[in-house]
């Protein structure tokens, strides 16, 4: 069972890196008025397709493959984002980004205990590398959140706050 759950964490977690480099994409696009952000958003979308790259990587050394249906899904969702991005004001895609990077560090967190039942420790090791590398991002987002008017309200309805991120990182 360890083995199934596995897969279909990195399956998920393969189409949410996809999901996430392209609303990235058009998210550094729409910040063209704040370069230091813009930059820091670019990074945080290679880094985005570097991770997709390894979990591609452990899923064919686990004799699997990404799931087309699911991969299918994330692109467009991915684009849409991206889209939005450039007709929202700037706190939904910051919010939406810290939020869905919390996300990812719960998927890969999952990911890593059911390598552990398994003994893949190289496995594991990666995906500890992958937990703090989208624990970072997840506080650049918050950074970003933290101390708008419509934070309280948003936390409210996406169930994720900023001070979840200072608060794990520490």
């Amino acid at each position: 069972m360890p083995h199934a759950a596995l897969i279909r964490v990195l399956q998920n977690a393969h189409a949410g890196e996809l999901a996430a480099a392209y609303a990235y994409r058009g998210h550094a696009g729409s910040r063209r008025r704040e370069p230091t952000i813009r930059v820091e958003i670019r990074r945080i979308e290679a880094a985005e397709w570097h991770h997709r790259r390894l979990v591609l990587s452990a899923l064919t050394e686990l004799g699997a493959q990404p799931r087309a249906s699911r991969e299918i899904a994330m692109w467009l969702i991915g684009r849409v984002f991206g889209l939005l991005c450039f007709v929202s004001f700037r706190f939904a895609p910051m919010y939406a980004a810290g939020r869905l990077e919390a996300m990812n560090v719960g998927q890969y967190e999952d990911a890593r205990r059911h390598a552990d039942k398994l003994g893949l420790t190289e496995l594991a090791r990666g995906l500890d590398a992958m937990v703090e590398e989208e624990l970072r991002h997840e506080v650049f987002f918050a950074d970003q959140c933290r101390g708008h008017a419509m934070l309280p309200f948003a936390a409210r309805l996406g169930r994720w706050h900023p001070d979840d991120a200072k608060t794990r990182s520490e």
